[in-house]
Protein backbone atom coordinates (compact mmCIF):
# COMPACT_ATOMS: atom_id res chain seq x y z
CA UNK A 1 0.00 0.00 0.00
CA UNK A 2 1.45 3.24 -0.74
CA UNK A 3 1.41 5.59 2.35
CA UNK A 4 1.36 8.55 0.88
CA UNK A 5 -1.41 7.66 -0.71
CA UNK A 6 -3.08 6.54 2.01
CA UNK A 7 -2.76 9.48 3.90
CA UNK A 8 -4.69 11.94 1.47
CA UNK A 9 -7.53 9.45 1.61
CA UNK A 10 -8.19 9.42 5.34
CA UNK A 11 -6.94 13.28 5.82
CA UNK A 12 -10.41 14.64 6.02
CA UNK A 13 -11.37 12.25 8.71
CA UNK A 14 -7.89 11.66 10.06
CA UNK A 15 -8.45 13.46 13.60
CA UNK A 16 -12.00 12.36 14.33
CA UNK A 17 -10.14 8.79 13.92
CA UNK A 18 -7.52 9.02 16.77
CA UNK A 19 -10.03 10.77 19.41
CA UNK A 20 -12.14 7.48 18.47
CA UNK A 21 -9.24 4.84 18.43
CA UNK A 22 -7.54 6.22 21.38
CA UNK A 23 -10.53 7.35 23.54
CA UNK A 24 -9.19 10.42 23.25
CA UNK A 25 -6.41 10.20 25.35
CA UNK A 26 -3.99 10.96 22.21
CA UNK A 27 -4.89 14.51 23.49
CA UNK A 28 -2.93 14.11 26.82
CA UNK A 29 -0.07 11.90 25.06
CA UNK A 30 0.17 15.47 22.90
CA UNK A 31 0.48 17.15 25.93
CA UNK A 32 2.72 15.42 27.59
CA UNK A 33 5.00 15.92 24.71
CA UNK A 34 4.63 20.04 25.35
CA UNK A 35 5.95 19.25 28.78
CA UNK A 36 8.97 17.14 28.14
CA UNK A 37 10.08 19.50 24.84
CA UNK A 38 10.64 22.63 27.95
CA UNK A 39 9.80 25.20 25.48
CA UNK A 40 10.50 28.38 25.64
CA UNK A 41 9.65 31.74 23.57
CA UNK A 42 12.85 32.15 22.03
CA UNK A 43 13.18 28.29 20.39
CA UNK A 44 12.57 27.05 17.03
CA UNK A 45 10.54 24.20 16.85
CA UNK A 46 9.91 21.66 14.33
CA UNK A 47 6.55 19.34 13.95
CA UNK A 48 7.70 16.64 11.61
CA UNK A 49 4.99 14.82 10.52
CA UNK A 50 2.57 16.99 11.24
CA UNK A 51 -0.52 15.55 9.72
CA UNK A 52 -3.46 18.15 10.29
CA UNK A 53 -1.01 19.77 12.83
CA UNK A 54 -2.40 18.79 16.04
CA UNK A 55 1.15 18.96 17.82
CA UNK A 56 2.05 22.07 16.06
CA UNK A 57 -1.20 23.62 16.94
CA UNK A 58 -0.60 22.48 20.54
CA UNK A 59 2.74 24.31 20.44
CA UNK A 60 1.36 27.75 19.13
CA UNK A 61 -1.05 27.39 21.99
CA UNK A 62 1.01 26.94 24.68
CA UNK A 63 3.92 29.23 23.91
CA UNK A 64 2.20 32.16 21.32
CA UNK A 65 5.26 33.96 21.01
CA UNK A 66 7.48 30.83 19.90
CA UNK A 67 8.65 29.96 16.05
CA UNK A 68 6.65 26.58 15.16
CA UNK A 69 7.50 24.76 11.77
CA UNK A 70 4.41 22.01 10.63
CA UNK A 71 6.42 19.57 8.24
CA UNK A 72 4.60 17.12 6.32
CA UNK A 73 4.45 14.44 3.34
CA UNK A 74 0.75 14.98 2.46
CA UNK A 75 -0.82 17.86 0.72
CA UNK A 76 -4.31 16.75 2.07
CA UNK A 77 -3.86 16.42 5.37
CA UNK A 78 -1.49 19.94 5.37
CA UNK A 79 -5.15 21.48 3.84
CA UNK A 80 -6.85 20.32 6.89
CA UNK A 81 -4.63 21.62 9.36
CA UNK A 82 -4.82 25.00 7.60
CA UNK A 83 -8.61 24.67 8.44
CA UNK A 84 -7.81 25.60 12.00
CA UNK A 85 -5.55 28.78 11.03
CA UNK A 86 -2.31 30.53 9.97
CA UNK A 87 0.45 28.07 10.50
CA UNK A 88 3.35 27.74 8.88
CA UNK A 89 3.21 24.02 6.96
CA UNK A 90 5.59 23.32 4.94
CA UNK A 91 5.63 19.82 2.65
CA UNK A 92 8.74 17.56 3.64
CA UNK A 93 10.22 14.02 3.55
CA UNK A 94 10.81 13.16 6.95
CA UNK A 95 14.22 11.03 5.40
CA UNK A 96 15.04 14.05 3.57
CA UNK A 97 13.77 17.48 4.85
CA UNK A 98 14.12 20.69 3.14
CA UNK A 99 15.72 22.77 6.30
CA UNK A 100 19.71 23.38 7.20
CA UNK A 101 21.62 21.37 9.46
CA UNK A 102 21.12 22.65 13.38
CA UNK A 103 18.16 24.73 12.43
CA UNK A 104 15.67 23.72 15.42
CA UNK A 105 16.05 23.57 18.82
CA UNK A 106 13.10 20.85 19.37
CA UNK A 107 12.27 18.00 16.82
CA UNK A 108 8.92 16.01 17.64
CA UNK A 109 6.83 13.81 16.05
CA UNK A 110 3.17 11.85 16.56
CA UNK A 111 2.84 8.77 15.19
CA UNK A 112 5.75 9.27 12.51
CA UNK A 113 8.48 7.17 12.34
CA UNK A 114 6.40 3.84 11.66
CA UNK A 115 5.08 4.83 8.78
CA UNK A 116 8.89 5.45 7.35
CA UNK A 117 10.39 3.50 4.46
CA UNK A 118 14.02 4.23 6.71
CA UNK A 119 13.57 3.98 10.35
CA UNK A 120 17.54 4.53 10.86
CA UNK A 121 17.36 7.11 8.27
CA UNK A 122 14.72 9.31 9.80
CA UNK A 123 16.16 9.23 12.92
CA UNK A 124 19.38 10.43 11.43
CA UNK A 125 17.72 13.44 9.91
CA UNK A 126 16.10 14.76 12.90
CA UNK A 127 19.12 14.84 14.75
CA UNK A 128 20.78 16.28 11.86
CA UNK A 129 18.03 19.07 11.89
CA UNK A 130 18.87 19.64 15.60
CA UNK A 131 20.89 22.32 17.38
CA UNK A 132 23.56 21.25 19.22
CA UNK A 133 21.65 20.58 23.12
CA UNK A 134 18.50 20.02 20.72
CA UNK A 135 15.88 17.58 22.20
CA UNK A 136 13.83 14.97 19.81
CA UNK A 137 10.77 14.08 21.34
CA UNK A 138 8.47 10.72 19.42
CA UNK A 139 5.03 9.64 20.12
CA UNK A 140 4.31 6.36 18.42
CA UNK A 141 2.67 3.07 18.49
CA UNK A 142 5.68 0.63 20.23
CA UNK A 143 5.13 -3.58 20.29
CA UNK A 144 3.30 -4.48 23.38
CA UNK A 145 4.79 -6.93 25.89
CA UNK A 146 2.50 -9.89 26.58
CA UNK A 147 0.15 -9.18 29.37
CA UNK A 148 -3.17 -10.00 30.64
CA UNK A 149 -4.35 -7.28 28.47
CA UNK A 150 -3.00 -8.80 25.42
CA UNK A 151 -6.37 -10.77 23.78
CA UNK A 152 -8.23 -7.46 24.41
CA UNK A 153 -5.58 -5.56 22.90
CA UNK A 154 -5.60 -7.77 19.46
CA UNK A 155 -9.35 -7.56 19.22
CA UNK A 156 -9.09 -3.74 19.67
CA UNK A 157 -5.86 -3.40 16.60
CA UNK A 158 -7.65 -5.88 14.60
CA UNK A 159 -11.33 -6.00 14.91
CA UNK A 160 -12.47 -2.87 16.46
CA UNK A 161 -10.10 -0.58 14.51
CA UNK A 162 -10.49 -1.38 11.01
CA UNK A 163 -14.49 -1.37 11.67
CA UNK A 164 -14.29 2.04 12.88
CA UNK A 165 -11.66 3.12 10.03
CA UNK A 166 -15.09 1.93 7.47
CA UNK A 167 -17.53 3.31 9.48
CA UNK A 168 -15.90 6.71 9.59
CA UNK A 169 -13.53 6.99 6.81
CA UNK A 170 -15.38 4.33 4.45
CA UNK A 171 -11.74 3.03 4.27
CA UNK A 172 -11.00 -0.16 6.38
CA UNK A 173 -7.67 -1.12 4.34
CA UNK A 174 -5.84 2.28 5.78
CA UNK A 175 -6.54 1.07 9.47
CA UNK A 176 -5.58 -2.23 8.65
CA UNK A 177 -2.40 -0.79 7.62
CA UNK A 178 -2.19 1.24 10.97
CA UNK A 179 -2.81 -2.33 13.12
CA UNK A 180 -0.53 -4.20 11.08
CA UNK A 181 2.36 -1.34 11.03
CA UNK A 182 1.51 -0.87 15.10
CA UNK A 183 2.20 -4.53 15.79
CA UNK A 184 5.30 -5.11 13.88
CA UNK A 185 7.09 -1.57 14.63
CA UNK A 186 10.01 -1.80 17.52
CA UNK A 187 9.27 -2.35 20.83
CA UNK A 188 9.72 0.64 23.13
CA UNK A 189 13.32 -0.79 24.20
CA UNK A 190 14.26 -1.75 20.37
CA UNK A 191 13.31 1.94 19.44
CA UNK A 192 15.54 3.71 21.98
CA UNK A 193 18.16 1.40 21.70
CA UNK A 194 18.07 2.59 17.80
CA UNK A 195 17.66 6.51 19.08
CA UNK A 196 21.25 5.70 20.62
CA UNK A 197 22.76 4.20 17.34
CA UNK A 198 21.46 7.24 15.18
CA UNK A 199 23.55 9.50 17.66
CA UNK A 200 21.50 10.53 19.99
CA UNK A 201 21.84 10.64 24.01
CA UNK A 202 19.99 10.84 27.56
CA UNK A 203 17.68 8.63 25.53
CA UNK A 204 14.72 7.34 27.52
CA UNK A 205 10.71 6.33 27.00
CA UNK A 206 7.21 6.06 28.96
CA UNK A 207 4.58 3.60 27.72
CA UNK A 208 1.35 4.24 27.57
CA UNK A 209 -2.04 2.94 26.83
CA UNK A 210 -1.20 -0.78 28.32
CA UNK A 211 1.67 -0.32 26.94
CA UNK A 212 0.62 0.23 22.94
CA UNK A 213 2.21 3.85 23.05
CA UNK A 214 5.47 4.80 24.10
CA UNK A 215 7.04 8.40 23.71
CA UNK A 216 10.66 8.29 23.85
CA UNK A 217 12.96 11.68 24.21
CA UNK A 218 16.64 12.24 23.46
CA UNK A 219 19.19 15.01 22.97
CA UNK A 220 21.75 15.71 20.68
CA UNK A 221 24.67 16.05 22.10
CA UNK A 222 26.46 19.99 22.75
Amino acid sequence: MQVHAMFNRIAFTYDRMNRLMTAGFDRAWRQEIIRLANLKPDMQVLDLGTGTGDLAWLVFNEVPEISVTAADFSLAMMLEGRKRGNLPFVSADALSAPFADGSFDIVMSGFLLRNTADLDQALKEQHRLLKPGGQVVVLDTTRPVQNPLTPFIWLHMHLIIPALGWLVSGDRKAYIYLSDSSEHFLSAEELAEQMTSAGFVEVGFKRRMAGTIAIHWGRKTS
